[in-house]
């Protein structure tokens, strides 16, 4: 039976080719390693990414097939949108990105006991964001966050980790604030990683892996906007998302 590679100490060290990946568990490709920068922003380069809980070693997936945003085809739900219409929230980036790595490891999620964003995750991503490569979306009700994503952002490639809803919508609303930002400055992809029946109602599509692979290696050889996106990104009024999608 086909295992996982084990990856060595060394954080620059190739991973195995997407083509290696178990097919159950569904791209599983590699085991251990670290979560330094340099072996990050390798991995996310390859479409790779970790998904572990506590007790267990570092795991690497490259998931067949792979569920991904195209930035211009997010669909809210009519109702969602009558509703966000009326709304005071606002969306900024990179002001609170502690804030929402631990608000998302703390959410529950239906069907897991526990989180994958151990306090390992959180410290690796903290520092990314540090560094300048990862990113958060953040909604905020009278100065109060209400929901937010985070990732990491190489060339014109986002590569979505996480979403979490304070208030009921919170989470919509960030992704659609990214997805309008990021369209506007012609990034086409977000990467939704695995299926779930949430992510599909919003409109990500399930794409087979060596066509997604394919994209991001395109996508990533782009000039970045590494650091901090606030300025940039700017202050969106949340009540004009409510024209992005439709049923």
């Amino acid at each position: 039976m086909r295992r996982p590679a084990f990856l060595t100490a060394d954080p620059l060290a190739p991973f195995p080719p997407a083509g290696e990946a178990l097919l159950q568990p569904d791209g599983l490709l590699a085991v251990g390693g670290d979560l330094s920068p340099p072996r990050l922003l390798n991995a996310y380069r390859q479409g790779i990414f970790p998904w572990y809980s506590d007790g267990q070693p570092i795991l690497w997936w490259t998931p067949d097939p792979r569920m991904v945003f195209r930035t211009e085809a997010i669909r809210l739900a009519s109702r969602f949108r009558r509703q966000l219409r009326q709304s005071r929230w606002v969306v900024r980036a990179d002001t609170a990105f502690a804030q929402v790595v631990s608000a998302c490891a703390g959410s529950p999620r239906p069907g897991q006991d526990g989180t994958w964003i151990t306090g390992e995750m959180q410290a690796a991503y903290l520092e990314l964001h540090r560094l300048g490569h990862a990113h958060s979306v953040e909604v905020f009700e009278d100065g109060l966050l209400v929901g937010g994503i985070y990732g990491v952002a190489i060339g014109r490639m986002f590569f979505g980790e996480s979403m979490f809803s304070g208030r009921s919508g919170g989470s919509k609303v960030a992704l659609a604030g990214l997805a309008f930002r990021l369209r506007q400055w012609d990034w086409p992809l977000i990467d939704a990683q695995v299926e779930n029946p949430h992510l599909v109602s919003l409109g990500a599509e399930s794409w087979p892996r060596v066509v997604f692979l394919a994209e991001v290696g395109k996508l990533v050889e782009f000039p970045g906007l590494q650091g901090p996106w606030t300025s940039r990104f700017g202050l969106l009024e949340a009540a004009p998302l409510a024209g992005v999608g439709e049923d």
